[in-house]
Protein backbone atom coordinates (compact mmCIF):
# COMPACT_ATOMS: atom_id res chain seq x y z
CA UNK A 1 0.00 0.00 0.00
CA UNK A 2 2.76 2.39 0.97
CA UNK A 3 4.58 1.64 -2.26
CA UNK A 4 1.44 2.32 -4.33
CA UNK A 5 0.89 5.60 -2.49
CA UNK A 6 4.51 6.59 -3.11
CA UNK A 7 4.19 5.85 -6.84
CA UNK A 8 0.93 7.81 -7.00
CA UNK A 9 2.48 10.76 -5.17
CA UNK A 10 5.50 10.82 -7.48
CA UNK A 11 3.27 10.71 -10.56
CA UNK A 12 1.10 13.53 -9.20
CA UNK A 13 4.18 15.61 -8.37
CA UNK A 14 5.60 15.10 -11.86
CA UNK A 15 2.32 16.18 -13.43
CA UNK A 16 2.13 19.28 -11.26
CA UNK A 17 5.74 20.16 -11.98
CA UNK A 18 5.37 19.73 -15.74
CA UNK A 19 6.17 22.95 -17.62
CA UNK A 20 3.34 25.06 -19.01
CA UNK A 21 4.51 24.17 -22.53
CA UNK A 22 3.97 20.42 -21.95
CA UNK A 23 1.11 20.77 -24.40
CA UNK A 24 2.26 21.04 -28.03
CA UNK A 25 2.88 24.56 -29.32
CA UNK A 26 1.11 25.49 -32.53
CA UNK A 27 1.97 28.69 -34.38
CA UNK A 28 0.63 29.98 -37.67
CA UNK A 29 3.05 31.99 -39.76
CA UNK A 30 2.30 34.83 -42.15
CA UNK A 31 1.96 32.48 -45.09
CA UNK A 32 -0.89 30.75 -43.29
CA UNK A 33 1.10 27.60 -42.52
CA UNK A 34 0.64 25.95 -39.11
CA UNK A 35 3.67 24.57 -37.29
CA UNK A 36 3.48 22.19 -34.35
CA UNK A 37 6.23 21.95 -31.74
CA UNK A 38 6.42 19.44 -28.90
CA UNK A 39 8.41 22.00 -26.87
CA UNK A 40 9.86 25.50 -27.35
CA UNK A 41 12.69 25.33 -29.93
CA UNK A 42 16.20 25.40 -28.51
CA UNK A 43 18.12 25.50 -31.81
CA UNK A 44 17.00 28.44 -33.94
CA UNK A 45 18.24 29.76 -37.27
CA UNK A 46 17.27 33.27 -38.33
CA UNK A 47 17.57 34.35 -41.96
CA UNK A 48 16.52 37.97 -41.49
CA UNK A 49 18.27 40.65 -39.38
CA UNK A 50 15.04 41.95 -37.85
CA UNK A 51 14.10 38.42 -36.73
CA UNK A 52 17.59 37.87 -35.29
CA UNK A 53 17.23 41.08 -33.34
CA UNK A 54 13.76 40.09 -32.18
CA UNK A 55 14.96 36.74 -30.80
CA UNK A 56 17.69 38.55 -28.88
CA UNK A 57 15.29 41.23 -27.63
CA UNK A 58 13.21 38.37 -26.20
CA UNK A 59 16.31 37.23 -24.27
CA UNK A 60 16.85 34.08 -26.35
CA UNK A 61 20.06 34.96 -28.22
CA UNK A 62 21.63 31.84 -26.75
CA UNK A 63 19.22 29.67 -28.75
CA UNK A 64 20.48 30.98 -32.11
CA UNK A 65 22.77 28.53 -33.90
CA UNK A 66 23.04 30.40 -37.22
CA UNK A 67 22.04 33.66 -38.92
CA UNK A 68 21.93 35.30 -42.33
CA UNK A 69 24.90 37.24 -43.70
CA UNK A 70 23.50 40.65 -42.70
CA UNK A 71 22.62 40.02 -39.05
CA UNK A 72 25.08 42.00 -36.92
CA UNK A 73 23.18 43.13 -33.82
CA UNK A 74 23.61 42.54 -30.99
CA UNK A 75 27.35 41.96 -31.29
CA UNK A 76 27.24 38.40 -29.98
CA UNK A 77 25.51 37.13 -33.14
CA UNK A 78 28.66 37.94 -35.10
CA UNK A 79 30.17 34.73 -33.73
CA UNK A 80 27.48 32.54 -35.30
CA UNK A 81 27.68 30.68 -38.64
CA UNK A 82 26.62 32.75 -41.67
CA UNK A 83 24.03 31.00 -43.79
CA UNK A 84 23.43 33.24 -46.80
CA UNK A 85 20.37 35.36 -47.42
CA UNK A 86 16.77 35.24 -48.54
CA UNK A 87 17.53 34.16 -52.08
CA UNK A 88 20.77 32.20 -51.63
CA UNK A 89 20.40 30.39 -48.32
CA UNK A 90 23.05 27.72 -47.73
CA UNK A 91 20.67 24.78 -47.57
CA UNK A 92 23.22 22.07 -46.73
CA UNK A 93 24.80 24.15 -43.97
CA UNK A 94 21.37 24.85 -42.48
CA UNK A 95 20.47 21.15 -42.47
CA UNK A 96 23.78 20.23 -40.83
CA UNK A 97 23.04 22.57 -37.91
CA UNK A 98 19.87 20.54 -37.14
CA UNK A 99 17.68 23.50 -36.21
CA UNK A 100 14.37 23.06 -34.42
CA UNK A 101 13.06 25.97 -36.48
CA UNK A 102 14.19 28.31 -39.25
CA UNK A 103 12.83 31.88 -39.15
CA UNK A 104 12.58 33.66 -42.50
CA UNK A 105 10.79 36.34 -44.48
CA UNK A 106 7.57 35.56 -46.36
CA UNK A 107 9.33 36.77 -49.51
CA UNK A 108 12.19 34.29 -49.28
CA UNK A 109 12.22 32.07 -52.39
CA UNK A 110 15.07 29.77 -51.44
CA UNK A 111 13.55 27.82 -48.58
CA UNK A 112 11.00 25.51 -50.22
CA UNK A 113 13.71 22.85 -50.26
CA UNK A 114 13.99 23.07 -46.47
CA UNK A 115 10.26 22.36 -46.25
CA UNK A 116 10.75 19.34 -48.49
CA UNK A 117 13.55 18.12 -46.22
CA UNK A 118 11.22 18.22 -43.24
CA UNK A 119 12.54 21.32 -41.49
CA UNK A 120 10.09 23.74 -39.90
CA UNK A 121 10.34 27.10 -41.64
CA UNK A 122 8.29 29.84 -39.99
CA UNK A 123 7.87 32.71 -42.44
CA UNK A 124 7.06 36.12 -40.99
CA UNK A 125 6.14 39.46 -42.54
CA UNK A 126 7.71 42.67 -41.22
CA UNK A 127 6.39 45.70 -43.06
CA UNK A 128 4.60 47.81 -40.43
CA UNK A 129 4.70 48.60 -36.72
CA UNK A 130 1.76 46.21 -36.28
CA UNK A 131 3.80 43.46 -37.96
CA UNK A 132 6.65 44.04 -35.50
CA UNK A 133 4.29 43.83 -32.53
CA UNK A 134 2.65 40.64 -33.84
CA UNK A 135 6.01 39.05 -34.65
CA UNK A 136 7.34 39.74 -31.16
CA UNK A 137 4.23 38.20 -29.62
CA UNK A 138 4.38 35.14 -31.90
CA UNK A 139 8.08 34.57 -31.25
CA UNK A 140 7.66 35.03 -27.51
CA UNK A 141 4.96 32.36 -27.51
CA UNK A 142 7.13 30.07 -29.62
CA UNK A 143 10.00 30.52 -27.16
CA UNK A 144 7.74 29.56 -24.27
CA UNK A 145 7.98 33.05 -22.74
CA UNK A 146 4.76 34.77 -23.89
CA UNK A 147 5.02 37.62 -21.39
CA UNK A 148 8.29 38.73 -22.99
CA UNK A 149 6.49 39.78 -26.15
CA UNK A 150 4.22 42.24 -24.34
CA UNK A 151 7.15 43.63 -22.37
CA UNK A 152 9.25 44.12 -25.50
CA UNK A 153 6.47 45.98 -27.28
CA UNK A 154 5.70 48.12 -24.24
CA UNK A 155 9.36 49.17 -24.20
CA UNK A 156 9.20 50.11 -27.89
CA UNK A 157 6.02 52.11 -27.36
CA UNK A 158 7.64 53.96 -24.49
CA UNK A 159 10.66 54.81 -26.61
CA UNK A 160 8.48 56.01 -29.48
CA UNK A 161 6.49 58.25 -27.15
CA UNK A 162 9.65 59.65 -25.56
CA UNK A 163 11.14 60.40 -28.98
CA UNK A 164 7.96 62.13 -30.15
CA UNK A 165 7.98 64.34 -27.07
CA UNK A 166 11.47 65.62 -27.98
CA UNK A 167 10.61 66.79 -31.51
CA UNK A 168 10.65 70.62 -31.61
CA UNK A 169 7.09 71.93 -32.04
CA UNK A 170 8.25 74.23 -34.85
CA UNK A 171 9.28 71.22 -36.95
CA UNK A 172 6.13 69.16 -36.52
CA UNK A 173 4.27 68.64 -39.76
CA UNK A 174 7.27 69.40 -41.93
CA UNK A 175 7.72 67.15 -44.95
CA UNK A 176 10.51 64.58 -44.98
CA UNK A 177 12.30 62.75 -47.78
CA UNK A 178 13.83 59.59 -46.28
CA UNK A 179 16.19 57.98 -48.76
CA UNK A 180 16.89 54.24 -48.79
CA UNK A 181 20.30 52.90 -49.82
CA UNK A 182 21.48 56.03 -51.57
CA UNK A 183 18.38 56.22 -53.80
CA UNK A 184 16.46 56.14 -55.95
CA UNK A 185 14.26 54.41 -53.39
CA UNK A 186 12.47 56.20 -50.58
CA UNK A 187 10.50 55.32 -47.47
CA UNK A 188 6.87 56.19 -48.15
CA UNK A 189 4.16 57.07 -45.69
CA UNK A 190 2.88 53.46 -45.66
CA UNK A 191 6.27 51.95 -44.71
CA UNK A 192 7.32 51.21 -41.13
CA UNK A 193 9.79 54.10 -41.44
CA UNK A 194 6.93 56.31 -42.59
CA UNK A 195 4.92 55.19 -39.56
CA UNK A 196 7.82 56.15 -37.30
CA UNK A 197 7.95 59.60 -38.90
CA UNK A 198 4.21 59.95 -38.36
CA UNK A 199 4.61 59.03 -34.70
CA UNK A 200 7.14 61.85 -34.47
CA UNK A 201 4.63 64.28 -35.95
CA UNK A 202 6.37 64.58 -39.31
CA UNK A 203 4.88 64.50 -42.81
CA UNK A 204 6.20 62.59 -45.84
CA UNK A 205 6.66 63.63 -49.46
CA UNK A 206 5.85 60.07 -50.65
CA UNK A 207 2.11 59.33 -50.62
CA UNK A 208 0.69 55.95 -49.66
CA UNK A 209 -0.46 55.43 -53.26
CA UNK A 210 3.17 54.89 -54.34
CA UNK A 211 3.68 52.01 -51.91
CA UNK A 212 6.00 51.61 -48.92
CA UNK A 213 9.38 51.85 -50.69
CA UNK A 214 8.91 53.25 -54.21
CA UNK A 215 11.62 53.85 -56.75
CA UNK A 216 11.60 57.58 -57.38
CA UNK A 217 12.79 59.73 -60.23
CA UNK A 218 15.11 62.45 -58.85
CA UNK A 219 12.77 64.96 -60.48
CA UNK A 220 10.04 63.80 -58.07
CA UNK A 221 12.13 64.97 -55.11
CA UNK A 222 12.93 68.28 -56.82
CA UNK A 223 9.26 68.96 -57.49
CA UNK A 224 8.24 67.91 -53.98
CA UNK A 225 10.74 70.27 -52.30
CA UNK A 226 10.91 68.43 -48.96
CA UNK A 227 11.59 70.49 -45.85
CA UNK A 228 14.06 67.94 -44.45
CA UNK A 229 16.26 65.28 -46.11
CA UNK A 230 17.22 62.06 -44.31
CA UNK A 231 19.38 59.07 -45.14
CA UNK A 232 22.67 57.32 -44.47
CA UNK A 233 25.45 59.80 -43.66
CA UNK A 234 27.49 59.17 -46.81
CA UNK A 235 24.52 59.55 -49.14
CA UNK A 236 23.15 62.57 -47.27
CA UNK A 237 26.46 64.36 -47.74
CA UNK A 238 26.48 63.52 -51.47
CA UNK A 239 22.98 64.88 -52.12
CA UNK A 240 24.28 68.37 -52.81
CA UNK A 241 26.33 67.10 -55.75
CA UNK A 242 23.42 65.53 -57.59
CA UNK A 243 22.24 67.12 -60.81
CA UNK A 244 19.75 69.87 -60.07
CA UNK A 245 19.55 69.16 -56.36
CA UNK A 246 21.30 72.39 -55.46
CA UNK A 247 17.87 73.92 -56.04
CA UNK A 248 16.48 72.08 -53.01
CA UNK A 249 15.77 74.60 -50.27
CA UNK A 250 16.45 71.93 -47.64
CA UNK A 251 20.03 71.60 -48.88
CA UNK A 252 20.50 75.34 -49.11
CA UNK A 253 19.44 75.67 -45.48
CA UNK A 254 21.40 72.65 -44.26
CA UNK A 255 18.28 70.81 -43.20
CA UNK A 256 19.36 67.22 -43.60
CA UNK A 257 19.95 64.30 -41.26
CA UNK A 258 22.77 61.92 -42.11
CA UNK A 259 22.87 58.86 -39.86
CA UNK A 260 25.90 56.71 -39.09
CA UNK A 261 25.84 53.05 -40.09
CA UNK A 262 24.57 51.66 -36.78
CA UNK A 263 21.77 54.21 -36.50
CA UNK A 264 20.77 53.85 -40.14
CA UNK A 265 20.61 50.04 -39.90
CA UNK A 266 18.32 50.34 -36.88
CA UNK A 267 16.05 52.61 -38.92
CA UNK A 268 15.73 50.33 -41.95
CA UNK A 269 15.07 47.12 -39.97
CA UNK A 270 11.49 46.57 -38.80
CA UNK A 271 12.36 45.05 -35.46
CA UNK A 272 12.81 45.75 -31.76
CA UNK A 273 15.00 48.83 -32.37
CA UNK A 274 12.08 50.87 -33.74
CA UNK A 275 12.11 53.04 -30.63
CA UNK A 276 15.88 53.50 -30.72
CA UNK A 277 15.62 54.58 -34.37
CA UNK A 278 12.90 57.08 -33.51
CA UNK A 279 15.17 58.51 -30.83
CA UNK A 280 18.00 58.99 -33.33
CA UNK A 281 15.67 60.84 -35.69
CA UNK A 282 14.42 63.00 -32.82
CA UNK A 283 18.04 63.84 -31.91
CA UNK A 284 18.68 65.17 -35.41
CA UNK A 285 15.43 67.13 -35.46
CA UNK A 286 16.38 68.74 -32.18
CA UNK A 287 19.69 69.87 -33.70
CA UNK A 288 17.89 71.27 -36.74
CA UNK A 289 15.44 73.07 -34.49
CA UNK A 290 18.24 74.59 -32.43
CA UNK A 291 20.04 75.77 -35.57
CA UNK A 292 16.98 77.48 -37.01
Amino acid sequence: MIRRLLVWWMAAWALAAAPSWAQPLVVQDDRGSSHRFAAPPQRIISLLPSLTESICALEACNRLVGVDRWSNWPAQVNQLPRLGGMDDALIEAIVQLKPDVVLASTSSRALDRLDALGLRVVRLRSETHADVQRTLQLLAGLLGTPAQGARAWARIEGELAAAAARVPPALRGQRVYFEIGGGPYAAGISSFIGETLQRLGMANIVPASLGPFPKLNPEFVLRAQPDILMGAAKEAQAMGGRSGWSALTALQRGRRCGFDTDSYEAMIRPGPRLGLAAGQIADCLQKLGAAK
